[in-house]
This record gives C-alpha cells, structure tokens and sequence, in this order.
C-alpha cells in the first residue's frame, strides 16, 4: 500500500518531536583539495598543489548532524582531546547549531582527524590521528557520570551506539547505558565496528 503525501508529512513532522542520544566516537574529517600534475623528484610520488582546505563533523558527530538535518533533536555525546582540533570540533558544533553539553574533554588523549589529500578529483591519502585505547578509569567515569545525567535529564527516546573502535564504547560503557535505559524503557541501537557488540 502506497503511503499518501500527507502520511509522509506527518512522519517526518512527528521526527521533530524526537531526541536521539548519540553515543560514540567523535572526529573531525579535514580535507586538502588540490591539484597534481608532476611527480616529485624526490621520491615517486605526487605532489599535489593545494587549492583548498575544509573540515567537517565527522564519526558520531556527522550522524548526530543527519538526525539533525531531519528535525530529530540529537544530544551528542563522546570524548575529545584538550587540543586544536577539539577546539576546532567544538567550533564546529556551534556552526552548526547542535550542543556540546554531552561532549568530555581529556588531557589523557587527542582528537581524532582524519585528513583526505584529494588531487585532482580522487583520493590520493588518508592520515589518521587518533588514540584506539579505551578511555582511562578518570575519564571513564567521568564520561559515565555525564551519559546517566544525559539519559535521566534530558529523557531521550532512544539512545544510538555509534561505534568506531576508538575506545570509547566499552563493555562498561555499554552495560551501563542499557542498564540505566532499561529502566526507563528506552530503545538502544548499535551501529557497530568494535567486536565488543
């Protein structure tokens, strides 16, 4: 049965009436955009003129963004470095009008960027920055202590798992959000990479 014009509306009205708690591991995806046309004399491979730079939200802040840009009312939450590019990440967040209120800042680890180098319309290198171990017993706690306030304050309707092996869902991390979401009946979804789930 085909849905009518209307009954669509109405689904995408009723997503405005939804907050999604959005757990995970939070990134900057920078970009150089630039253009190739030699290779270098010092080594065999190319050097790319750069034309422009851009950083975006990126990992569970970039579906944090997705919800947003569907009317749902995302509460992020994750862990940052006390560094330049989680500056850079905060800015980013108020560009874009979703709250920081869930996000944690540790001296213990860096932001993680992930900087693409496309040349001429292709991607030519990925570097990665980041830290893949889980988040030490001072954070940890931290970090639990702020998703119980998250879950109990703010009453989401359902809770998203946004996983990408970088430490900061874990088995405590885990138990402990659908523990404290069981008890108020609210859904749990993962979207795994970590073989934890």
């Amino acid at each position: 049965m085909k849905a009518s014009t209307a009954e669509i509306n109405k689904i995408f009205t009723n997503f405005t009436k939804l907050k999604a708690l959005v757990i995970g591991d939070l990134m900057v995806d920078s970009y150089v955009f630039g253009k190739v046309d030699r290779i270098s004399p010092e080594a065999p491979v190319p050097i790319i003129h750069v034309k422009s730079t851009e950083s975006r939200l990126g990992g569970a802040a970039n579906v944090a963004l997705n919800l947003a840009a569907l009317g749902v009312k995302p509460i992020l939450a994750g862990v940052i470095g006390a560094d330049t590019e989680g500056r850079q990440f905060a800015r980013l967040l108020k560009k874009h009008g979703l709250e920081e209120k869930g996000v944690v800042t540790s001296v213990n680890r860096v932001t993680t960027v992930k900087t693409r180098i496309v040349g001429n319309n292709a991607q030519m290198l990925r570097i990665d920055e980041e830290n893949t171990e889980n988040l030490d017993k001072a954070d940890k706690e931290k970090f639990l202590s702020l998703l119980s306030r998250l879950i109990l304050n703010d009453s989401p309707h359902v809770v998203i798992f946004e996983d990408y092996d970088k430490g900061v869902i874990d088995e405590d991390v885990i138990a402990h959000v659908v523990k404290t979401c069981k008890g108020r009946k609210i859904p749990v979804c993962v979207d795994p990479k970590n073989v934890t789930f």
